[in-house]
């Protein structure tokens, strides 16, 4: 399986440095607005798995997209690009499998403990809200690609993993991971790597800046404004 980014040296969690002049709304804007595309075009391709295997990450992952992939088939509001359509989307059939506190948290990193309960609070929901409108216009792109799985590889006693994909568009193919951990009610993804970037990895320096100038009251409104623009 070809993967992106080969030869480049990775951290302890297998992410790719990088440069000093990184720019995490270029990144955002190049690659991750393709992410919940290709989250999407990853699970319609599962879906032809037919997996009811909700105890296993990569099963779990093929049984709730083919949910996802016949609700984006049957409603055309989706396939526009309309909001509402997809933030219920995401809501009812997404969501219940992520843990977007946890993503936040780890985005925040040191920062997290800072913030009191109800500023985490506002924030995971800012933060989310940010993400659905980023990538809103991304479902009317769902089509049949091919989308090849790696071998899903670990431990019984594993309680964190990664469920490796790759996507072919026109011959070359996109890699799409997810990084998963294991709760009493089952599996949750709280991570998704594109092309060798890791989605929380994207928007830690981004927060720790705005926090840094700013403070967490800062962040929150850096996080609002941001979502009132792309709202319009």
């Amino acid at each position: 399986m070809l993967r992106f980014g080969a030869g480049l040296a990775t951290d302890a969690f297998g992410r790719f440095p990088f440069p000093s002049n990184f720019s995490a709304d270029a990144m955002i804007k190049k690659l991750f607005g393709l992410s919940l595309f290709a989250l999407l075009v990853t699970l319609s391709g599962a879906a032809r798995a037919q997996s009811d295997d909700m105890s296993t990450p990569d099963g779990m992952m093929k049984t709730v997209t083919q949910q996802v992939l016949g609700e984006i088939k049957t409603d055309k509001a989706i396939q526009a690009g309309n909001l509402d359509g997809i933030t219920r989307l995401v809501n009812e059939k997404i969501l219940p499998y992520t843990d977007f506190t946890r993503t936040t948290r780890f985005v925040m990193g040191r920062n997290w403990a800072s913030a009191t309960p109800e500023q985490q609070k506002q924030i995971v929901e800012q933060f989310k809200l940010l993400l659905i409108r980023t990538y809103a216009g991304a479902l009317s792109q769902v089509h049949d690609q091919q989308v090849v799985y790696q071998p899903f590889r670990a431990a019984p006693t594993d309680t964190d993993v990664v469920v490796r994909s790759a996507i072919m568009n026109s011959g070359s193919p996109l890699e799409l991971d997810y990084r998963l951990y294991k709760t009493p009610q089952g599996w949750r993804v709280y991570d998704i790597n594109v092309l060798g970037a890791w989605l929380i990895q994207v928007y830690q320096q981004q927060f720790s800046d705005q926090i840094t100038q700013h403070g967490i009251d800062g962040l929150l409104t850096f996080l609002t404004q941001r979502n009132q623009h792309t709202g319009t």
